[in-house]
């Protein structure tokens, strides 16, 4: 079956709003969580809500400085955006992994990009706000390039290089997965 062709406008319009709600859902449910709040898990060796926010805070150190110098080189070679959406096998095939519900497929984090500890500042929570900006940002950056184009190095496999596009939709859909799982440890206190 043939993808369905997509215009470039309208997919970084979609990644925009993912990024409002997550910023929307940080601000109304995470800001205001006490430090106990923020660091009690569900149960051993399940994050809490600080540990969701940091693993995403590691993982957006890492992609978030890489696509901005991709994004100004390709601007700076005089890169202008095309009128739809392409993407790569391998990176369609991390999106898609990703979107699989966590209680249908638990995923292991690389000890590296893994919270540094049960004991977190709420420091984390302003991280994670200012990250989203950055993304907003680059989505908006996006616009004025050939997001097809631009190759992003995979922080867990170099040398996998997916496109601009399917990195931009993976860091939506990793952060929109953990700010699921974060969620879901608040409403099971809630319980």
């Amino acid at each position: 079956m043939a993808a369905t062709t997509l215009r470039t406008t309208d997919f970084l319009d979609a990644l925009a709003a993912d990024v409002e709600q997550a910023r929307e859902v940080a601000n109304r449910r995470f800001r205001s969580l006490t430090d106990d709040q923020l660091n009690r898990g569900p149960g051993p060796g399940k994050w809490s809500v600080g540990q969701c926010l940091e693993h995403l805070n590691i993982v957006g150190g890492l992609y978030l400085p890489v696509i901005s110098r991709k994004i100004k080189a390709a601007r700076e070679r005089g890169s202008s955006p095309a009128d739809t959406v392409a993407h790569g096998y391998f990176g369609r095939k991390m999106t898609d992994a990703m979107r699989v519900p966590a209680s249908e497929k638990t995923m292991k984090t690389p000890q590296q990009y893994a919270p540094s500890g049960s004991r977190l500042p709420r420091t984390v929570v302003e991280v994670f706000s200012r990250q989203l900006d950055e993304l907003s940002n680059l989505i908006e950056q996006a616009r004025r390039v050939n997001a097809n184009a631009i190759r992003i190095p995979n922080p867990i496999i170099p040398l996998l290089l997916p496109r601009l596009t399917d990195a931009l939709e993976l860091l939506v859909e990793h952060m929109k997965r953990h700010i699921g799982q974060a969620e879901r440890v608040l409403d099971s206190r809630e319980l």
